[in-house]
């Protein structure tokens, strides 16, 4: 009932298109001014001018007030609850979000360790005691912010938004997954390992689109990504990435697009979906991803949730 809880005769679809094209506009804007540019010296400039952490907040706090943003239309604009842009359930599933989180978290910790210890020549330690503290004030404060943005825009907003206006699961699924991983197309990632790299942050949107779809509900997805960034740039950063942090580890290694791509898109995220599916009796795939989108009374929606 995730997508299907908007869809009543109150749904005005004019009103989801200022967001998502006032957002992908930004998006444009920044992939054609930094279009033949060196983002990594840009990022370096910034740096330079303003420390490490005073940068990292101000590439974070856009999309962190972003999310408020979005907070206040679905809330005054739209009248609707904020717990409906995030789940089906009657109330938000914590226990999800942390146990998604907590998942991720561990196994990003185990992944970074085993290529430390395969690889240690990638590595140089990177830890200094103040300034990393300091980090993790900043991190903590604004990467669930940024991350929540990016699920409630994507998988919350769009999501529900697209699939009222063509009565489909597949279409919000598809679309959604592919642009948020065009949102990344600017990222100096992208100019170090070129555009194979998309595979990466399309194949991470279809994940979490499956998550939302198949779970009725952003909780995992949000457990996901938050622990994705926050863990991830408290443990490692580089010189070549959007993230340049006060981190435990630098990787000084050479940037390529190889193994590091396969690995969580086809082998790691399969395996947590099954996971998810076991813990939370997952079934009717096919419908639930690709099924047809129905208008409902809105007491049936709390028939449903009893």
């Amino acid at each position: 009932m995730y997508i299907e809880q908007v869809n009543t005769k109150k749904f005005n679809p004019i009103l989801y298109l200022p967001i998502p094209l006032g957002f992908m506009a930004l998006i444009v804007i920044n992939y054609i001014s930094t279009s033949g540019m060196d983002t990594e010296k840009m990022l370096h400039d910034i740096i330079d001018k303003l420390g490490t952490n005073l940068a990292f907040v101000l590439l974070v706090a856009p999309l962190s007030v972003g999310c408020l943003i979005v907070f206040f239309w679905v809330k005054f604009i739209h009248q609707q609850s904020i717990r409906s842009l995030t789940t089906s359930r009657k109330k938000v599933d914590w226990n999800r979000i942390l146990f998604s989180f907590g998942l991720w978290s561990l196994i990003t910790v185990v992944m970074t360790l085993i290529a430390y210890y395969i690889q240690p020549e990638d590595f140089v330690i990177n830890f200094q005691l103040q300034p990393f503290l300091v980090f993790l004030v900043l991190a903590i404060l604004f990467i669930p912010l940024q991350t929540s943005f990016e699920e409630y825009l994507f998988r919350g907003y769009m999501m529900q938004g697209l699939g009222v206006v063509t009565k489909s699961r597949l279409v919000p699924f598809i679309t959604t997954s592919v642009l948020f991983g065009l949102m990344h197309i600017a990222n100096p990632e992208v100019g170090k390992m070129g555009y194979i790299i998309m595979v990466y942050y399309i194949g991470t949107g279809f994940f979490l689109g499956i998550l939302t779809l198949m779970d009725e509900g952003l909780e995992l997805a949000l457990g996901f990504h938050a622990a994705n960034n926050l863990v991830g740039a408290l443990l490692i950063t580089s010189d070549w990435s959007a993230f340049q942090t006060h981190s435990i580890f630098k990787d000084v290694s050479t940037p390529a697009a190889g193994f590091d791509i396969i690995l969580p898109i086809f082998i790691v995220f399969p395996i947590l979906l099954f996971i998810f599916s076991k813990k939370y009796q997952w079934h009717n795939w096919k419908d639930k991803l690709t099924g047809k989108i129905q208008l409902i009374n809105p007491n049936q929606i709390i028939e449903n949730n009893e």
